[in-house]
């Protein structure tokens, strides 16, 4: 096991890795910019180390100032989190080379499924269902409105390099695409300094279900089910829950099974998502892999009982993963409410600011994962998420009566929420019934 780790994040990642960290009994090192210098991150650390100013490449995109933190504190592994750094090949091979372990999986491997269009060809190949599309990156827009044409309108972009709604952009028809493509490539640019889009057939009506993997260095792999995350604003998911509501045992078995070999074919380790879009028959296709921990993993967690972060750092500390996949057993259902400081009120404007009053649910079946605390100014620089409220119940009516009791709790001076708005989404008869799909909040 690692004597230190170095949490190359901030924000409620960054604590849930020292909590994981304090479990094992490793000591955890925080790191901080000038605008996170009170962050409960930093408090609760063992030790925390300055990094840089508040813009993000200047500090937490700052490979250089991240590797001197991890030499100065005498660090033997970096946990990214997610964002920033975490799916970045170059950094992973530069911890590589200072002789730091980096919990996740390989440069190589990670350079692999981080480039979605590569990554997409290699597994198309290899027989994985994938969705219609390019068959690589497309350089123009005339390259562009080619394989539109081949796979049918409407078609969507997405960013080579990337996710999280990024150099996203669905286009109907050839003038929409002309339009969209600069836009959409700029933005890649622009989020992973990298231009490069592919194109896919735009499935109407579709859900996305992720598969949460495991995987070790002695070629022992498992999967710990889906977790619906069709709920989404532009691309970017604000609701999840685990299972799907969609998913029955046979697809659930085809959708691990098909995870488990993608995990096999891009020779993947440690904790990883493979991401779907399912179509309304059930047929389902594969997006991209994600080589990071998710934002939505407390809820595959709660329903496991598996401490995701935990493994990740025993598989990257050489231990063998000691599940097999027959003893993988979810039970009950959770719900994750991603609040963000922003306004629904008024288009969902950032709300940054002192957090001047804090009163946070709790309860049987209730987790909350935040780094807030009375007294917190959120800054303006970074993503505008602030709490992750997690419910569990026997079944899925139990876990939205649990979560609707935990929204109602939440109270906050100083700073907007989008509490009412997760609210509002729980009563909505469509999504009691189980009816979702990825525009369902452009309908609401």
């Amino acid at each position: 096991m690692f004597r230190k780790i170095l949490i190359a994040n901030r924000g409620e990642i960054a604590l849930r890795v020292i909590r994981a960290c304090r479990d094992l009994g490793v000591r955890a090192v925080a790191v901080y910019s000038d605008a996170d210098q009170g962050s409960l991150h930093v408090r609760l650390a063992d030790e925390a180390v300055p990094i840089g100013p508040a813009l993000s490449r200047k500090s937490y995109l700052n490979m250089d100032a991240l590797l001197e933190a991890s030499r100065k504190s005498r660090a033997d592994a970096v946990h990214p989190g997610y964002g920033f750094l975490a799916e970045n090949p170059e950094f992973a091979r530069a911890c590589e080379d200072a002789g730091i372990a980096f919990i996740g999986p390989s440069p190589a491997c990670m350079a692999l499924a981080g480039n979605k269009a590569k990554a997409r060809k290699h597994l198309i190949k290899k027989g994985v269902p994938v969705i219609p599309g390019s068959e690589g990156p497309v350089a123009t827009v005339a390259h562009a409105l080619d394989a539109a044409e081949n796979v049918g309108y409407p078609v969507i972009l997405k960013a080579s390099g990337g996710g999280g709604g990024k150099g996203m952009r669905i286009a109907r028809d050839a003038k929409s695409l002309s339009e969209v493509f600069p836009v959409a490539a700029g933005e890649a640019k622009a989020a992973f300094d990298l231009p490069e889009l592919y194109l896919e057939k735009y499935i109407e009506k579709s859900r996305h279900i992720e598969v949460q993997v495991l995987s070790d260095h002695f070629g022992n792999a498992v999967h710990l089910g889906e977790r619906e995350c069709s709920i989404q604003k532009r691309h970017q998911k604000l609701m999840e829950e685990a299972p799907s509501p969609f998913v029955d045992a046979a697809l659930r078995e085809k959708m691990g099974d098909t995870a488990l070999a993608v995990v096999r074919f891009l020779g993947y380790t440690n904790a990883g998502t493979v991401e779907f879009l399912v179509a309304p028959d059930g047929a389902f296709y594969f997006m991209e892999m994600n080589a990071r921990i998710q934002v939505e993993h407390p809820v595959t967690e709660m329903t496991t009982g598996i401490d995701l972060v935990c493994r990740q750092i025993r598989i990257a500390s050489g231990e063998a993963l000691l599940l097999s996949q027959e003893k993988i057993r979810p039970h009950g259902w959770a719900l994750e409410c991603r609040i963000n400081a922003e306004d629904p009120d008024d288009g969902f404007m950032p709300s940054p600011g002192t957090v001047e009053e804090l009163v946070l649910p709790g309860g049987a079946g209730i987790r909350v994962d935040t780094h807030l605390y009375p007294g917190y100014t959120v800054p303006p620089f970074y993503d505008s998420l602030i709490c992750k409220v997690i419910a569990w119940g026997k079944d899925r009516p139990s876990a939205i009566s649990r979560m609707r009791r935990a929204l109602f709790e939440v109270r906050t001076k100083g700073i907007k929420n989008t509490v009412s708005f997760h609210a509002k989404i729980l009563d909505h008869p469509d999504f009691i019934q189980g009816r979702l799909h990825t525009r369902f909040l452009e309908e609401l």
